[in-house]
């Protein structure tokens, strides 16, 4: 690998960083502590620092010399809602609150990267480093780009990376076209009649026409939708009814969609709200239907992306970039995505087997009480971002 020297010269730092915001981690829009060092760590590197887009998030930026070129560089900053099992020194602080998805290290990532552009400043034009609040559902992107981010920021392009566990580290995962799905949830209300369970024959029971309304969303995937176009459907919550012997009022089911085009996630919006009613109504029984899309589907752009590639092979090698096999999962940088050419990538966070003592029995994958980032990660994706930075910037100079 061709790592930065003055980058890796510093990492025992940026890993103290990183650990205490592990330590200290807050939720979506919630960020304060977080972005106040964040901040902070900024302007003592004499980079300007401009606050409050999408709430707590921030934008640093770094010029030099004369030109307009602009790129961003984008890290998330939020926790989830999770209970941390790790009992190691740096593991959560905060009940109920834990850095499962590794935006810790992320956040670590671009202060490296920052910290080196500041002080070398061997680029001509303008760095800005997004510094982004509630990627966790909240849709944070979307909130700093209503505050005007790229308005304020005129940005060519826009990259970010996401560790992936199981990737191994100092390697590097890139692809154009749809890497992440979007992500959007539905929620039905089956109102029946209710009654004695004995006597079924004077009720509506909701149950039933749930469980045949389970059935029929999946066809909209085997029969509905292209086969070769990707989609899920999952119910993944189902309530009805306090009692054995009473058939319930009502049911209510939740669940998730997921799909890469616009034109599967309009099919099978359109067909699970027709199914709902029309089941219903079969029944006897009356549904209320409602589906809300949070993110877009991640698209990396061709040009950008190909662009970021060579960026990565420069510090890890050619053999280290691999194809990014597309994923189920959202990310809300897909909004950004979807505003400003730019890319996004998977940098390797290795097997797990960096945990140090004390760490939870479960696989250290996102989104699980036993993860923990994979510090061997912090030169490389500083190193990695610096390069983008440089490298566009140095474009048809």
């Amino acid at each position: 690998m061709n790592l930065i020297e003055d980058i890796v010269e510093h990492s025992p730092s940026i890993r103290a960083i990183r650990r205490d915001i592990h330590a200290h981690p807050e939720l979506a829009f919630e960020e304060n502590r977080t972005s106040q060092l964040v901040g902070e760590l900024l302007e003592s590197w004499g980079i300007a620092v401009h606050r409050g887009f999408g709430k707590t998030g921030l934008v640093g930026v770094i010029r030099n010399g004369s030109s307009p070129r602009t790129v961003g560089l984008r890290a998330d900053m939020d926790a989830l809602p999770m209970q941390e099992v790790n009992q190691f020194s740096h593991a959560s602080k905060h009940a109920g609150v834990m850095h499962a998805c590794g935006h810790d290290g992320h956040t670590a990532m671009l202060l490296g990267a920052a910290q080196h552009l500041a002080r070398h400043r061997n680029f001509d034009g303008t760095v800005y480093l997004i510094f982004q609040p509630a990627e966790e559902r909240g849709g944070g992107a979307r909130e700093m780009m209503r505050d005007g981010l790229f308005e304020k920021f005129p940005m060519e392009a826009v990259f970010g990376m996401h560790n992936m566990p199981g990737i191994p580290v100092g390697c590097f995962a890139s692809s154009p076209g749809p890497v992440l799905a979007s992500n959007s949830e539905f929620h039905v209300t089956i109102r029946g009649k209710g009654g004695h369970a004995a006597m079924p024959h004077l009720a509506i029971d909701p149950i039933p026409v749930a469980g045949q309304m389970i059935e029929a969303f999946q066809t909209i995937i085997s029969r509905n939708k292209k086969p070769v176009e990707t989609a899920v459907i999952s119910v993944t919550m189902l309530h009805a009814g306090e009692a054995v012997n009473v058939i319930a009022d009502t049911c209510e089911m939740r669940g998730t969609v997921r799909a890469y085009t616009r034109e599967t996630l309009d099919l099978i919006e359109r067909r699970m709200g027709e199914i709902a009613r029309h089941v219903a109504e079969m029944f006897g029984a009356e549904c209320d239907f409602v589906f809300t899309r949070h993110y877009p589907s991640t698209i990396n752009h061709e040009a950008e992306t190909a662009f970021m590639r060579g960026a990565l092979a420069t510090v890890v090698g050619q053999e280290r970039v691999l194809a990014q096999a597309p994923i189920m999962a959202a990310e809300d940088f897909s909004f950004m995505l979807e505003a400003v050419p730019g890319s996004y990538c998977f940098i390797g966070n290795g097997d797990g087997d960096h945990r140090e003592s004390g760490h939870g029995a479960g696989p250290c994958l996102v989104h699980n009480t036993s993860y923990d980032f994979n510090d061997e990660l912090l030169p490389i994706g500083s190193s990695a971002f610096v390069r983008l930075a440089e490298q566009w910037l140095a474009r048809g100079a």
